[in-house]
């Protein structure tokens, strides 16, 4: 059984409240929807089978969080996330990416998840592996065979009296090379080793019309077998070369049969996949011919995979019937209702995103852990800078925000990167040439940096 996040709805809504402002509706509704996922696997076959995913379709302008939130939830699930946007697809007989394609890179970034655990299980045993080989580089053992003598011990650990008997005169000398070599003292040392070359197989280039991008990712499999990447003795530095080797071993001592059965079934077990501007495929009410045919082809393709289909990947058939799809758009031009009356169907719940106001651009920049705010006070605290931004200062900039936003395009909360680039252009300028390493951010300065762009809206369409 695949392994599923067991948070309580609770919880997982005040994980994602670290990390974004508002939209408690929206943070709900995922929950939910993550708690039904772990209550589904407790429940016994074969009705288990029968339990669908409860899409979702979050409506709001752009910059709310509605990215923020899936991809957020993702990480709380520790689920393969694929994050497209539905206008790059086209209907079948059209060029362009077919629908089946995200399912194939879902089952890709599953493939190379699952290799990172099992590598890392697998880590102690790599290193000593790759341990015992720099040391063979380092000191050929005479008749070339490698010396296994501790290649079974954990690793960092040294044998007592390693090397003190008559018997083996040359596995001291070989001891002390290990502890230098966990120590670091040999990283700047030069050692040869066979390192793959930068060019590998011949690239393959297949049209990527609809139902090519699987053969075209098969046929650069079948030609990386026939023509393998070829190695080439280099002088490497120690350190290089032992990462070099840990990889290696790593990737040998994995099994890719595991790997690809786990992976597949995480994937249609837990995968999540967010489509993004779902709302540029609907068709405008009236609107015949044109763009808009190919628009309901997309949802046609697209009504399958969501209902539940087997999608051929180059690792095995992967079922979508669990996949939960999380739908995103703006709606500013057309409605949830012009979506095809069966894709409707397949997204019952719908959660409406409000637009941020000014308390909320303040709150965002100060309160979660990847506020905008900590990352610059970090940044410059690189230059040795202290970055100080009064109260007053951030409710300026949250309050010119919103006017921007207003007089111009709503970008939502993306706003506040223009504008703090624009705050402190002159401060990270000047930062490593700055005398006075403590610089304090007023509410007077943010205007003063500001004041002609946010006064003139012709200039603020082109450069805030």
């Amino acid at each position: 059984m695949t392994p599923v996040n067991s948070q309580i709805p609770r919880e997982t809504v005040c994980e994602l409240d670290r990390y974004i402002i508002g939209q408690k509706e929206a943070k709900r509704s995922v929950a939910i929807a993550l708690r039904n996922r772990w209550r589904r696997q407790q429940v016994e076959p074969p009705l288990r089978e029968e339990i669908a995913p409860k899409n979702i379709i979050m409506i709001g302008p752009t910059g709310v969080g509605k990215t923020e939130i899936a991809r957020r939830l993702a990480n709380l699930a520790n689920s393969p996330f694929l994050k497209v946007e539905a206008s790059k697809f086209t209907e079948v007989g059209y060029v362009g990416r077919d629908v089946e394609s995200m399912i194939r890179d879902l089952t890709v970034l599953a493939i190379n998840m699952v290799r990172k655990e099992e590598q890392e299980l697998v880590r102690e045993k790599a290193e000593r592996q790759a341990e015992e080989k720099i040391l063979d580089l380092l000191l050929p053992p005479a008749g070339g065979t490698p010396t296994k003598d501790v290649i079974n011990l954990p690793y960092g650990s040294i044998p007592d009296g390693a090397g003190a008997g008559q018997e083996q005169p040359s596995l001291s000398t070989r001891e002390r090379f290990r502890q230098m070599l966990r120590e670091g003292a040999l990283n700047d040392r030069s050692v040869e080793l066979a390192m793959p070359e930068q060019s590998g197989a011949p690239m393959v280039e297949v049209f990527s019309a609809t139902g090519m991008e699987e053969m075209q990712s098969s046929l650069q499999d079948a030609f990386s077998k026939f023509f393998p990447r070829k190695k080439k003795k280099r002088k490497v530095r120690v350190a290089e070369a032992f990462a070099q080797l840990k990889r290696e071993e790593a990737e040998q001592l994995v099994d890719m049969e595991k790997v690809t059965e786990r992976a597949i079934r995480r994937t249609e077990q837990t995968g999540i996949i967010f489509l993004d501007e779902i709302d540029k495929i609907t068709s405008r009410s009236g609107a015949t011919g044109g763009p808009d045919v190919s628009r309901e082809g997309v949802q046609r393709d697209l009504l399958p995979i969501v209902e539940g289909a087997t999608v051929t990947t180059k690792y095995g058939p992967v079922r979508t019937d669990h996949i939960l799809f999380i739908a995103s758009g703006a709606f500013h031009m057309s409605k949830p209702s012009d979506l095809a009356p069966e894709l409707q169907g397949r997204f019952p719940i719908r959660v409406e995103l409000h637009a941020l106001g000014e308390e909320e651009f303040f709150r965002i920049l100060t309160e979660p852990q990847n506020a905008l705010i900590k990352q610059y006070v970090a940044l410059l605290a690189t230059e040795g800078v202290e970055l100080v931004f009064e109260d007053e200062a951030i409710r300026e900039m949250a309050r010119i925000a919103v006017a921007v936003n207003r007089l111009t395009e709503d970008i939502g909360a993306r706003r506040l990167h223009t504008i703090l680039e624009r705050v402190l252009d002159e401060v990270s300028f000047g930062a490593p040439e700055m005398a006075e390493k403590r610089f304090v951010v007023t509410a007077d300065y943010v205007k003063r940096q500001l004041a002609d762009i946010s006064a003139n809206e012709d200039l603020s369409r082109f450069i805030l």
